[in-house]
């Protein structure tokens, strides 16, 4: 079986691609947009008609959301050792982190760069994305501080987690005010661990 992952660049749909690289699973990237003025594939609105990628398809079906998919495509091959398996200590913790990089970490970085969906005014995004720049540094904090002195996110294993943390430190921009990932050092002790594996330098080139 080929997994279809409809995807742009700069979007969470690399961090899927590296996922499927760690996994050593077939796939086939189907090119869309981030810019929902443009055409996107119709199949891919057919399952998320939100418009957003990831959407990554399967078995004559599909799904979308970031982290749900990475969920999903480590327990389907679980043989690869990308997560904890569900009886194990570390699985709170894994699926604590990628929930929380989704929900509040991810959220941060729309609130500076969609702002328009924050607001009901165009004087408001403004005062938008400074509050999204706020709650980067905070929401990074906090797993800078849950990191400490671990090797990976999850302690001395690799996982998952590691990639999305990754993907995620890519969408710093300096020339935006955003805070400099040397900021959080434990979080970019790991960026800098994940950026030698295959997976991400295929991915990120």
């Amino acid at each position: 079986m080929t997994y279809k992952l409809f995807y742009a660049d700069g979007s969470a749909s690399q961090g899927i691609q590296m996922v499927l690289e760690e996994l050593e699973q077939p796939y086939e990237l189907i090119q869309s947009t981030k810019d929902r003025s443009k055409q996107r594939p119709p199949e891919q609105i057919k399952i998320n008609p939100n418009g957003w990628v990831p959407v990554l398809m399967f078995d004559d079906t599909g799904m979308y959301e970031c982290a749900a998919i990475t969920i999903f495509l480590c327990d389907r091959h679980s043989e690869m050792n990308l997560a904890p398996k569900i009886n194990d200590p570390d699985r709170a913790l894994f699926l604590q982190t990628l929930v929380y990089f989704s929900n509040s970490v991810q959220t941060a970085f729309q609130t500076f760069y969609y702002p328009d969906r924050f607001t009901d005014s165009i004087e408001g995004e403004v005062s938008a994305q400074r509050r999204g720049i706020r709650r980067l540094r905070e929401t990074w904090s906090v797993i800078n501080d849950q990191i400490g002195n671990n090797k990976w996110v999850l302690g001395e294993r690799f996982s998952a987690v590691d990639l999305y943390l990754f993907m995620l430190t890519t969408w710093f921009s300096s020339t935006n005010d955003h805070p400099k990932v040397e900021e959080f050092p434990n979080v970019k002790r790991i960026a800098d661990a994940v950026v030698l594996r295959p997976s991400a330098k295929l991915v990120y080139k």
